[in-house]
């Protein structure tokens, strides 16, 4: 079950939140400093990333899965948001340059069906980097995070998934050493804890950061698959009968 887009927003407006973000930034921001006109699509909650990417893209787009629910972005401009089924994306065929994965992976319903999906609309040597919660580390055993839903994954477990794929993983990073406390003393301390995390106890990560390139030597099966989901409008009338057609 996706997380709420409410509960993602208002986490990402805490303190803590905040310092998160700026944790996983920097990892992300090792793997990808600049992306010059590139096609870069976000999947998940993504958007405190995606600002720091969509200056230097031709353009940045920000899907959200149907059951985790949307908001607009970015504000007071044209809407650059689509609420999506993760195993069909409303897009075409080696589309898209870049693909970032925010509390969406551990959330999909069929994993691989996703990343298959995500293989279609890459571009020949398009990147993906997926954000997931260390099924070692403090922080996925935490609920009171986003990052304490969901299925966690090891290392290993993300790179056997990404090969099944059609990925060939390359760089990795790790983010949140720092535990996922609210004391404001703690927060102050985290550039020690990351800083020491990286060094001395890399495995208990609250996050990996694994980037991945798409494949193209070894051909994926093809099976046609009907869509199994429908939406239906939380507003749409509901045929309650008015008292005018009573007669």
């Amino acid at each position: 079950m996706h997380a709420d887009i409410v509960d993602l927003r208002e986490f990402y407006q805490t303190p803590l939140g905040r310092v998160a973000e700026q944790s996983i930034a920097m990892a992300l921001s090792s793997l990808w400093a600049r992306l010059p006109e590139e096609r870069l699509v976000g999947l998940g909650y993504v958007v405190p990333y995606l600002d720091r990417f969509r200056k230097d893209t031709e353009r940045t787009f920000a899907f959200m899965p149907a059951g985790q629910g949307a908001v607009n972005w970015p504000p007071g401009e044209l809407s650059s948001t689509a609420l999506v089924f993760d195993e069909e994306l409303p897009l075409p065929d080696s589309s898209i340059d870049r693909f970032l994965m925010v509390h969406s992976l551990e959330f999909a319903e069929n994993p691989r069906e996703t990343l298959k999906e995500i293989w279609r609309v890459l571009a020949p040597g398009g990147r993906l980097v997926i954000v997931v919660p260390n099924r070692r580390g403090v922080w996925a055993r935490m609920e009171h995070t986003p990052f304490g839903s969901g299925r966690p994954y090891s290392r290993g477990q993300l790179t056997s998934l990404l090969r099944e794929s059609n990925f060939t993983p390359s760089a990795s990073e790790e983010a949140l050493f720092f535990p996922p406390s609210k004391l404001r003393f703690l927060l102050k301390l985290r550039h020690l804890f990351e800083q020491g995390g990286r060094r001395f106890w890399p495995v208990f990560s609250g996050v990996i950061v694994v980037e991945a390139q798409k494949r193209l030597y070894q051909g994926l099966p093809v099976a046609a698959r009907a869509s199994r989901r429908v939406f239906v409008p939380v507003l749409a009338p509901q045929g309650v009968p008015s008292t005018r057609n009573r007669d």
